[in-house]
Formats: structure tokens, sequence, C-alpha cells
């Protein structure tokens, strides 16, 4: 057998089957859904029972009642009986209420001014007379009214006095209208009806109104009795065309799927009996078979998408093994270059991580080296500021020499309290000497740690100490503005005092040659800095502000520096966050730097 008439034979089984497995499944949700539409509405038929059940023998307890059966000939009580049945309907939500004697006639109604009134009716061949009058309980009756013609629910209780002697019976319909419009077809079902049949298979309800009154057993070969015919009088009864197909294959015995006739070639339902709570009916919920066709069609195609996926997979899986044969013998080569690619791999990336790691050293030389830049800029301040330093201390060390001599002098005389008052020009004349050189100490030593919260009044007020210190400074007029608050700031104290000292010492060389030279020393704040302003009335800058913090650009002399005060300063604050910038100010003659650092807030 060729491979093609294998596959063809394969496939047209698959067909098979999965039509036959839609078919099986079809029928089994189509039964599921007329299941659950089936319970749902036997539960709203014995809601609707069980509401009026109890209201008859409720009645029948009314003394009223009892008073019009044994007073029949008494108007104003049959009138009183007649007006309270009036208000039992109203209250109750029936359509009629009526009483009756022991012989089936009624004596009073709640219609009994209307011309089609119960009064003066005999209803003793009706079964829910004498059934309540057989059973002495409650009855229920289904049937067309006499005089409405009307479909309606009877309710009755027999009426018995104080020594059980049956007096009559009441009675209540009920109109089943209610019932047939709360048949709600659900939306997954575009075609299902409902008919509810008595015991002799007669329609008294249906979701079709051409079904009502038809015999929905037309096989059974009996024609409706005479009681049927009193329950629907002038109802012909006619036997609804229909054709019974079986039980197909998936649902139970109590499904069955019947076509019925008259339209056409007829609709195919399948219909699905099941019997409603304490009365002889039967409810019988039709469910078109059409959506079984739509979903043998589905399993049809699922089947055939199945086989076609199996075919391509066998298909797949031969040709994968013919290709793995020519794949091995490559393998063999691909390995072999693999390996020799993979040591040229190793052998690049040993190289890429010796280039690395040089750089990672280059970059911690050039860290260091930064660092000691730094270092060196503070300490080539402090060697320029040093013959300052040390007319600063010639002075008190002058001052301090003269004291002694003259102390020793007013010792030999025996005047102590000049000598005390020397000692005292002294020891303040050492404490003087003792916090400058505590000060140059602090700024040459390099910076601890991180950056941290920081007052920035605190290295203004350190690089101020070290500046007056110069001789070069005594004439100027120094103007710092110190805020009452502490201005925190994100910096290092020794790296923002290097700044300063920087700033305030290019300000002094700025105006030696100024006339009257000042300098001036404000802090400013916005909403997230701090801005310290460091403004002289000297010459100004001259040519682009940016290119003074080019490293070794300088306008000095070579004895003033080398240019590099501002570069490292620049870095130093860009290091913390901050900006540097300088320009020529515009209030007037001189220069103006601006320092610029982040808030902090004491708490962090």
């Amino acid at each position: 057998m060729s491979f093609r008439i294998a596959a063809f034979l394969v496939f047209g089984l698959t067909l098979l089957v999965s039509w036959a497995l839609g078919g099986w499944a079809g029928y089994r949700q189509v039964e599921q859904e007329s299941l659950e539409e089936s319970f749902r509405y036997r539960q709203l038929v014995a809601n609707e029972l069980n509401r009026y059940l109890p209201i008859p023998e409720l009645m029948a307890e009314h003394p009223l009642l009892e008073k019009a059966l044994e007073n029949p000939d008494a108007p104003g009580v049959i009138l009183q009986a007649n007006e309270e049945m009036q208000r039992m309907a109203t209250i109750v939500g029936s359509s009629d209420v009526y009483l009756i004697d022991v012989n089936g006639l009624t004596i009073a109604a709640n219609n009994y001014q209307q011309e089609d009134s119960f009064v003066g009716s005999n209803y003793a061949f009706r079964p829910y007379f004498y059934e309540a009058v057989e059973s002495r309980d409650s009855a229920i009756y289904f049937a067309l009214g006499l005089m409405s013609r009307e479909r309606g629910l009877y309710f009755s209780h027999p009426i018995l006095d104080s020594r059980g002697t049956l007096l009559g019976v009441i009675v209540v319909k009920v109109l089943v209208h209610e019932l047939e419009s709360q048949w709600h077809r659900p939306a997954s079902l575009s075609e299902a009806e409902m008919v509810v049949l008595d015991k002799a298979g007669i329609s008294f309800l249906a979701s079709e109104p051409g079904w009502l009154y038809r015999d929905f057993e037309p096989d059974s070969g009996v024609t409706p009795e005479a009681e049927s015919h009193q329950r629907y009088p002038g109802r012909n009864l006619a036997p609804i065309p229909m054709q019974k197909l079986g039980s197909p294959l998936g649902v139970s015995e109590r499904s069955e799927k019947i076509r019925l006739l008259g339209n056409g070639n007829g609709t195919e339902y399948l219909s699905v009996r099941t019997a409603l709570p304490r009365l002889d009916w039967t409810l019988q919920v039709m469910v078109s078979t059409r959506s079984v066709l739509w979903t043998r069609l589905a399993f049809v195609l699922g089947g055939a998408a199945l086989f076609f996926g199996g075919l391509l997979t066998w298909l797949y899986l031969r040709e994968r093994y013919r290709r793995e044969a020519e794949l091995a013998l490559r393998g063999e080569q691909l390995e072999r270059r693999v390996a020799e690619r993979t040591a040229d791999l190793e052998s690049s990336n040993r190289q890429l991580l010796e280039e690395i790691r040089e750089r990672e050293r280059t970059q911690n030389e050039l860290r260091e080296t930064q660092q000691e830049l730094i270092q060196a800029a503070k300490l080539a301040v402090l060697g320029q500021m040093s013959a300052g330093l040390n007319h600063e201390m010639n002075q008190p060390l002058t001052a301090i020499q003269t004291y002694a001599r003259n102390s020793r002098r007013f010792l030999e005389k025996g005047a102590d309290d000049m000598v005390d008052a020397n000692l005292s020009e002294i020891v303040q004349l050492c404490d003087k000497m003792a916090e400058l050189t505590r000060q140059f100490k602090v700024f040459a030593r390099k910076s601890e740690g991180p950056p941290a919260v920081v007052d920035l009044r605190l290295p203004v007020d350190a690089s101020l100490k070290i500046i007056t210190a110069q001789q070069a400074s005594s004439d100027i007029d120094m103007q710092w503005h110190r805020p009452e608050r502490p201005a925190l700031c994100h910096g290092d104290l020794i790296r923002i005092e290097q700044v300063m000292v920087n700033l305030l010492a290019n300000a002094v060389q700025a105006v030696e040659d100024v006339a009257q030279p000042q300098i001036l020393i404000d802090i400013e704040q916005t909403d997230a800095f701090w801005k310290c302003l460091v403004r002289d009335n000297g010459p100004g800058l001259q040519g682009n502000t940016e290119q003074i913090f080019e490293p070794f650009f300088t306008t000095k002399s070579v004895k003033q520096g080398l240019g590099l005060g501002l570069s490292i300063s620049r870095q130093i604050v860009d290091a913390l966050g901050g900006t540097l910038t300088g320009r020529n100010r515009l209030d007037g003659p001189g220069a103006e730097f601006v320092l610029t650092l982040k808030k902090r807030e004491a708490a962090e």
C-alpha cells in the first residue's frame, strides 16, 4: 500500500470519528442546557404553587364566609361576603375569589357586579370542588374558565363549621400568564421552546402561541377524553404534527430527538421532559439541534487539524532524522573550528583583562595624583603666605620679649602688680600665636572622609583668619556679612576652606594697586542651594571668564602662583556636587566669584 493511499484512509477515518464525537458532545451539551432550563422553570412553578396554596385555607377561617353559607337567603350577609371577596382578591393578587355551597352553587364572588359573574353558576362537576369535598382538604386544578375563557389555576379549600360539618368550598383562581411570560430563552440558545402538558398530553402553557391546546402525544392512538374537552371548552385539541427520531448517542433515556412538521421540512429539536411538582404536569423543553451541526463541524475541523498536525510532525521527524545524519558529519568539523575559535577568544579575553587592570591602575594613580595635587596646591598657598606668617609671628614675639624684660625689672623693684599685668599680656599674645598656628595646621592637613553636613560659615571664618594674618591684607576693608543662623550644606570642611582661601587670596592680590581696597563676603540662599559670594573692587577679569579655570592659566607673575588654584578649586567643588563660577561685577569695578553648594538638613 502506497503512502498516499494509507494517508487518505487515515484521514477519512479521522473525519468519521470526529463527526461521531462531535455529535456525542453536541447532544450532551444541548441536553445539559435543556435540563438547566427545566430545573429553573420547575422551581418557578413550585414557588408559584407554594405562594398560593395556603391562601384558601386561611380564607376558609373567615367567620363571614361561614355566616354566608349558613344564611344564603340573607341579602345583607351575601353583600358583605361579595365585598369581602373583592378585598381578598385585591390582597392576594388573584383573578377571582368565589364561594360555593355544598351543592356546587356559587353564592358569592368578587365579580358579583359584572355581567359574567360566577354567582348562580354550578361548579359541582369541577374537580377542584368535589376533590375538596371528598378529601376535606385543599385541592388544585387547572382549566380554561367557562365564563372568562382564560387559563387559570384553581386553589380550593372546604369550609367547616365548629362541629366539623361541611358548609361549602372557597375557590381562588390565579391566571397563568405570569408563568408563561417568565419563560426566558437563554442567550446561548437561539432556538429553545417549552410547553407544559397535562396528564393527557394536552399543552396549556407554551412559548409558541400556535402550540396551545394541542395534543403532543399523537402516536398514542387515543383521542382526547371528555375530561380534556371539559377542561378546555371550545378547543379542538388537534394533535401536533410531530415525528420522533429516537435518542441520539450521548444523551439520557429521558431525552429524545423529534421533528415538528408543518414548516417546510420541519425543525429538529432535542426534547427533554420533566415532571412538575404537586400536579400531574409535564414540562417539555425543546432545543434546536442546529448547534449540534456546528459542534460536529468544529470537531471535524479539529480532527482535520490534528491529522495534518500529526502528518506534518511525522514528515518533520523523518526529515529531521535525515538531516541529523548530515549534521553529525559536520559536527566534528564545527567542533574543531569552535575549539580553535575558543582558543583565540581566550587569548583575546586575557589581553582585554590585562588592559582593564592596567586602566584601573592608571585611574587609581590619577585619583591619587589629583589628591596630591590638591594637597600640593594647599601647601603652595601656605608657602606663599609664609612671609606674612613670619611678620605676624614676629610682632607678638617682640612684644613678649619686651614684657619679659620689664617684668624682671619690676620684680627687682618689688612691683608685683606690674609683673602680673605683664604676664597676662604675655599669655594673651601666646594664645593668639597658638590659635594662628592651629588654624594653619588644620588648613594644611588632608580631608578626613566623605562629604557631610557642613555649616558654610565655619570655613569662611577659618579662611579669613588665615588671610588676615598676611601683611598684604592689613590695609584691605574686609566685610564679612556673617548670617546669624547656620548655613548647612553638603560638603567637606577642609576642602571648602581650601577653596575659600584660594578665592580670598586671589581677591587680596586683585586689590593690591587699588586706592581703597575692599573685599565683600556674603552668603545667600535659594530653594535648594547656598551661595557664597566673594567680591572685590579690583580691575576685574579679562577675556573669557571660563578660561581662568583652566590649569596653568594666570594673569599674575610667577611669584604669585602657577595658575592652578582656580582649576583645583573647581575640581573640589564639582566633586562635592556644587558649582564655582566667576564674572565681573555688574554694580561696579571688580570681580565676583560664586560658590554654590546643595542645602542639607541638620537631621541628615
